[in-house]
């Protein structure tokens, strides 16, 4: 639990942690949005927690390289599977991706099953740890999100089917570490959803602008009531969403 008291000391880096998440998500839960693939995110987020959990079956370090290197390369070949199934078989890719997902969520439970801490250990994978994030985590995850952004928006249209996969494996395999996998899913489908009748560039601040005060608003509901903070800020993407949606609506449509 959090306390009451909770100082901006730890607030700040769980702050710069969210804004990290949400560079990298905003643009590709659009694109995720755009391709009608909804659900990718949530599958690869799963399946790189599928990884992350089997490297701790193991016994290495939570924030080892050989940790990394599983997780990675758990959520490289969930990308190669999925573009894969979208080349082969198009029409049923959303009924794989699911089930893709119900795999690896069920793979996790069994590689805990014996682990007196799993349950434990699976919640922090859910709903993430973003309280606890120091520096020298951001500065390393902040490196791999500049690539990131640079290789998108530099070499957007010139990436395969393949390259977009590839990318999103990389970047959710670091930010489910971050923050969890249910803030990964939220933070890359929501802002999109929010803002999709708006155009340009536009789009892109306006998701950002979303995201940024719901993290910062949830924050601080958190850390003053108590609550599990990762879940505090999934339900205000969502208010949000709910509360903006209808001036969206109206200001972004066409006049007549």
């Amino acid at each position: 639990m959090i306390p009451s008291s909770i100082e901006f000391s730890i607030l700040v880096p769980a702050f710069l942690a969210g804004m990290l998440v949400l560079s990298t998500h905003v643009p590709l839960g659009q694109e995720v949005l755009s391709r009608g693939i909804i659900f990718i995110d949530l599958a690869i987020a799963q399946i790189a927690g599928l990884g992350v959990i089997a490297a701790h079956s193991f016994g290495w370090e939570t924030h080892g390289w050989e940790v990394q290197i599983t997780a990675g390369g758990a959520a490289l070949l969930g990308s190669v599977l999925f573009n894969f199934t979208e080349k082969r078989w198009p029409d049923i890719q959303e009924a794989i991706i699911g089930i893709v997902f119900v795999l690896a969520a069920c793979g996790g439970l069994l590689l805990l099953s014996n682990n007196p801490h799993g349950g434990e250990y699976l919640q922090d994978l859910l709903v993430g740890q973003i309280l606890w994030v120091d520096y020298s985590t951001l500065i390393q995850v902040a490196i791999l999100y500049t690539l990131v952004l640079v290789i998108w928006f530099g070499m957007k249209n010139n990436l395969a089917r393949s390259g977009f996969y590839l990318l999103f494996a990389i970047t959710v395999t670091a930010s489910v570490q971050l923050v969890g996998i249910y803030l990964v899913f939220a933070s890359l489908i929501i802002p999109a959803l929010i803002t999709r009748r708006i155009t340009g560039y536009k789009r892109l601040l306006s998701a950002y602008g979303i995201g940024a005060a719901s993290y910062a608003i949830a924050l601080l509901i958190s850390s003053h009531w108590d609550l599990p903070t990762g879940a505090v800020i999934v339900w205000m993407l969502a208010v949000m969403g709910l509360v903006l949606w209808p001036f969206l609506e109206i200001f972004t449509k066409p006049s007549s």
